[in-house]
């Protein structure tokens, strides 16, 4: 089973769940901009996915820069600010046990297939 942290409005989010569906991967669709992650939740994707908060994050949006958010922001600060607003989270995020993936690009959500 692979949870997907989707929005449905981002196109790069509909070709990644499209891709799954297309290789026939049994899939939990979580609307995470609905259903936000808990903080929690978010430290355990991180983990899954190898990186640092800022690399799961849409740093470029207008919103990270309003809540002055930088770069070099410290790890639990940009995990609270994305479990306040998951819309500064990157989109998709594949999610299977205790791996995850970013799909951007949309491929490299494969690696949990």
């Amino acid at each position: 089973m692979i949870t997907y942290w989707h929005n449905p409005r981002c196109s790069k989010s509909r070709a990644g769940l499209a891709l799954l569906q297309e290789r026939g991967a049994e899939v939990q669709i979580r609307l995470y901009l609905q259903d936000p992650p808990s903080l929690e939740e978010i430290k355990q994707v991180q983990s899954a996915l190898g990186v640092s908060a800022i690399s799961m994050m849409r740093s470029s949006d207008a919103r990270f820069k309003e809540l002055g958010l930088s770069k070099d922001s410290s790890e639990a600060k940009l995990q609270t600010a994305m479990a306040a607003d998951p819309a500064l989270i990157e989109r998709p995020i594949a999610i299977s046990g205790s791996r995850a993936a970013i799909g951007r690009p949309t491929e490299a959500i494969e690696a949990l297939l």
